[in-house]
């Protein structure tokens, strides 16, 4: 049976995946939180939790760090709240802990699981992963309640995840 797609095409979506997976497969280079940083929405020192940071890399090179993807989409949610002067278009890069590798990963491209049984400094978490791979596995193996994108993650979904629902 004879693919729907011309063969220059098939060719073309190849290279296009061959040119953009390295890119989503690498881990970001960003700063590592200092003894000192607290996370702009609860106050908390992130370099204690290394195993759940999230970061906010601003284009003129300062960070700001969170103890969790959940605080993360909270500051990303209400800016001149948590970071007044600051705006979306500033920011250079957003990177999330991936639970499995540990590694900084694009936050765009992430995977959440929400209501699984692991619990991040904060409570309910959203748990960052590479791969929808990774993320299906983890909701097997932690009886995860939902998989989410970036776009997904609104304030009704945070204070829900505050209050132990998972919708």
């Amino acid at each position: 049976m004879r693919s729907p797609l011309p063969r220059i095409a098939r060719l073309l979506l190849i290279g296009w995946l061959t040119a953009v997976a390295p890119a989503w497969a690498e881990p970001l280079q960003l700063p590592a939180p200092g003894p000192r940083d607290t996370c702009p929405v609860c106050g908390m020192f992130v370099a204690k939790y290394p195993d759940w940071v999230a970061t906010v890399l601003y284009r003129d090179g300062h960070a700001h760090h969170f103890d969790g993807a959940k605080d993360l989409f909270k500051y990303l949610a209400d800016l001149p709240r948590w970071a007044p002067g600051h705006s979306t278009d500033q920011i250079a890069a957003i990177g999330v802990t991936d639970y499995y590798s540990l590694d900084t990963i694009d936050a765009h491209s992430a995977w959440y699981v929400i209501g699984s049984d692991v619990l991040g400094p904060m409570g309910h978490e959203l748990i960052p992963l590479a791969s929808q791979a990774d993320a299906t596995e983890f909701m097997r193996d932690h009886h995860g309640h939902r998989l989410l994108r970036f776009n997904q993650v609104d304030t009704t979904l945070l204070q829900q995840l505050d209050n132990g629902q998972f919708p």
